[in-house]
């Protein structure tokens, strides 16, 4: 028998007025007297409501609701009404105070959130997760009256998730199940993207310990070597940041455990192998009216000291995520060759990053594309209550629930919900259920409502389809379902159609070359169907038996005829072209100027860009940037094309003056080798490199797995050919090696 613990009940006290006063004290403004006084009887109730209760560590139950309504208050950003709700949202389920108490003591604001968390708790009975999570869905959606009620219970599942060593092995794997099936990708949702990260790192420690000790302890190996690579990393980029006069923080991370074994797993690789294990974040003090234009020019800071891999810039500054999130992210080659992913923010973005939803309404006065996203996102249930306030988030009592941004749900008329894309339609309803009520479809009821066939539906609705045996599909369907199984029946159907129509088609067609004695062959099909521009012969055969194309109008000679005669003089024009082009060449040769021509001759600085390397030779263009001239890339640089769809007016005419420019100006640039391993093939490649053609290489990187080797070689060329000439002779060395052109290393 274990002793009875003795128990410091006035230690205790001193603690739970100390957390309480925590609370008070994590709000950055005054609070107003009346909100005090609410938050003070909120705290008061549920510390009377939890006096003789303790949690299963032994510590008074009234620390727990404290824990959340701080979480509330420093790591979401509400305000004083939730608050009040965290302090209350156990008393319901756990006491014998009834909502309605809550109601004639705090109002109807309050118990209707309450209400709504004491129902959430509920939901998580089943064993099964998928069915908890569509429970939970359908809960969200019908019950739940306020947007506070998830993110209070958010924040409540954060706590327990921090506790929950004390629960019991069963217990923690049914609630860490939990939080990794619905609350991690709910608060994703929300854009509380470090409740998220925190979340699925908590739930993987209980779900894979072995795995998640194991990624923790490599991460604790590492943190010193870790905190020196990204001192030297910065280190070229402090002096820059410094020199342009930006205000700005920078921070260095590694990525999340959870993220850290999912790409180990994807990707089949060692701890070793992950090659952005961590991430460099740069936060700017910028004024709104500059945030974009900063954000490009600490881009191009960084990628002017690190090589960028073209494959990894996503701008979320120009178009922001549906939840608001902002931010510039790259990956570069840092010092080692190592892989570097560098985020790109100002302070407001990174707030929205860290608090979601909730900050957003802190910045509502500087509208933003991401303001407006998040507007789109919940106006799809009902418009959002607008105020300016910095406590907005207390004022939403008309605001419906709808977190999924790209969903709605749906019930059938037994009650059952169905998930779709927003902007579903009845007939899309009507093919989920299944393709034929979809083909026979006329119409629905909506909530016993009439309505037609492309009625959108909304959050919450009940829909019951009406068919007919006359109906079938139709062409202008397409232009209103959304979802992919609806647009494939309606074009299996169209399809099928076209087929029997390319049969009476083809029959026709056929009796007309007979007349004519001409070959009815694919060739002479072709030319007709080239005639009449369209794309396959079967669409010529479906136009024909439509009587799209008058059956009569078609003499078969006469129109190849013309097709034999357009063909003729198409060769004319391009044997013009190629002469015009050869003498604009023979022009470039013999112009004096060296280096690039940018615009219509206009002198601008320039400078080559280092994410795709462009050599004489290449075709080129040039992008503007912010502060540093025009960036010359090549035209099939993936980068550059990612900013060109943002930035079209930035692109200016470029080419090069001559073909090659003085020997003494050679040009760095990137190959891929890839082939069999086997004894002396590095020795190979970098004697025709070296010895033979007798050119520089900066860097070399061969790796070899399971008889393969792959590598990269950073070397210096004057021009294409002489790239052509190198990777000609790297081929013709061994037959085990395959060479290409990289844009980076």
């Amino acid at each position: 028998m274990q002793p009875v613990p003795i128990i410091d009940t006035e230690k205790e006290n001193k603690e739970i007025v100390k957390a309480y006063r925590n609370i008070i004290k994590a709000f950055k403004r005054n609070l107003k007297p009346e909100d005090k006084k609410l938050i003070r009887k909120a705290f008061n109730m549920s510390l009377d409501a939890h006096k003789n209760m303790r949690r299963k560590s032994g510590e008074p139950y009234i620390f727990h609701p404290i824990a959340v309504a701080q979480i509330c208050v420093e790591e979401i950003g509400l305000g004083p009404t939730s608050i009040a709700c965290a302090l209350l949202h156990d008393v319901v389920e756990d006491t014998e105070i009834t909502i309605d108490v809550i109601r004639s003591t705090f109002g109807d604001k309050v118990a209707t959130i309450i209400d709504g968390l004491t129902k959430i708790s509920g939901v998580f009975d089943l064993q099964d997760n998928s069915i908890q999570a569509e429970n939970f869905k359908k809960l969200l959606l019908t019950l739940s009256d306020d947007v506070r009620v998830i993110l209070i219970k958010l924040a409540d599942r954060l706590h327990n998730m921090r506790t929950l060593d004390s629960m019991s092995p069963k217990s923690q794997l049914k609630i860490a199940s939990e939080t990794q099936y619905v609350y991690a990708p709910l608060a994703h949702r929300l854009g509380l993207y470090a409740i998220k990260s925190e979340l699925e790192d908590l739930a993987t420690k209980y779900l894979e310990p072995e795995n998640y000790n194991f990624v923790k302890n490599k991460l604790h190996e590492t943190k010193s070597q870790r905190n020196r690579y990204i001192k030297h990393f910065i280190e070229p980029l402090l002096l820059d940041l410094d020199e342009e006069g930006f205000k700005y923080e920078i921070k260095g991370r590694p990525k999340s455990i959870h993220s850290i074994l999912n790409k180990m797993k994807k990707q089949n690789v060692t701890f070793e192998e992950v090659y952005d294990l961590f991430a460099v974040r740069i936060i700017l003090e910028s004024e709104s009216e500059n945030e974009k234009s900063d954000c490009w020019a600490v881009y191009s800071i960084v990628t002017n000291h690190y090589r960028p891999n073209p494959d990894r810039l996503r701008d979320w500054v120009s178009t922001p995520k549906a939840n608001g999130y902002e931010s510039l992210h790259t990956t570069v080659m840092g010092p080692k060759g190592k892989w570097v992913e560098v985020q790109i923010r100002t302070r407001r973005m990174d707030e929205i990053a860290e608090k979601g939803y909730a900050a957003h309404w802190k910045y509502k006065d500087n509208t933003t594309k991401a303001d407006v996203g998040i507007e789109e996102w919940l106006a799809r249930v009902r418009e959002i209550l607008e105020n300016t306030d910095q406590n907005a988030l207390d004022f939403l009592d008309d605001f419906k629930m709808n977190f999924f941004a790209d969903e709605i749900f749906v019930f059938t008329p037994k009650g059952d919900l169905r998930k779709f894309p927003a902007n579903a339609t009845i007939l899309d309803f009507a093919f989920d259920i299944h393709s034929h009520l979809g083909e026979t479809c006329i119409g629905g009821k909506v909530n016993s409502k009439l309505v037609p066939i492309n009625h959108i539906l909304s959050n919450g609705d009940q829909v019951e389809i009406l068919t007919s045996g006359k109906q079938t599909p139709k062409d202008e369907w397409l232009q209103f379902v959304v979802t992919a199984k609806a647009k494939s029946k309606i074009r299996d159907w169209q399809k099928q159609l076209k087929l029997k129509a390319a049969a009476m088609g083809k029959e026709i067609l056929e009796r007309k070359f007979n007349q004519d004695n001409i070959p009815f062959n694919s060739e002479t099909l072709q030319d007709i169907a080239n005639y009449f521009n369209l794309p396959t012969i079967t669409e010529l055969y479906a136009q024909i038996a439509d009587a799209k194309i008058d059956k009569t109008e078609i003499d078969v000679a006469k129109i190849l005829e013309k097709v034999k005669q357009d063909k003729l003089e198409k060769q004319k024009e391009l044997k013009q072209q190629k002469e015009l082009q050869l003498d604009i060449k023979a022009l470039s040769k013999s112009l004096p100027k060296e280096g690039v021509i940018i615009g219509e001759g206009t002198d601008l600085p320039y400078s080559f860009s280092k994410c795709c390397s462009p050599i004489p030779g290449d075709e080129i263009f040039g992008f503007i940037t912010v502060g540093e001239g025009v960036k010359i890339h090549r035209t099939n640089c993936t980068n550059a094309i990612s900013l060109m769809s943002n930035y079209g007016y930035r692109v200016i005419k470029a080419k090069w003056a001559s073909q090659r420019l003085q020997k003494s100006k050679a040009f760095t640039t990137n190959i891929k080798v890839q082939g069999i391993d086997s004894v002396g093939i590095v020795s190979i490649i970098t004697d025709t490199i070296s010895k033979q053609l007798q050119m520089n290489m900066h860097s070399i990187h061969i790796s070899s797995k399971n008889g393969t080797f792959e590598g990269n070689i950073e070397l210096e060329v004057f021009d294409t050919n002489q790239l052509d000439e190198l990777m000609s002779k790297i081929k013709a060395s061994s037959p085990l090696i395959k060479v290409s052109r990289e844009d980076i290393i």
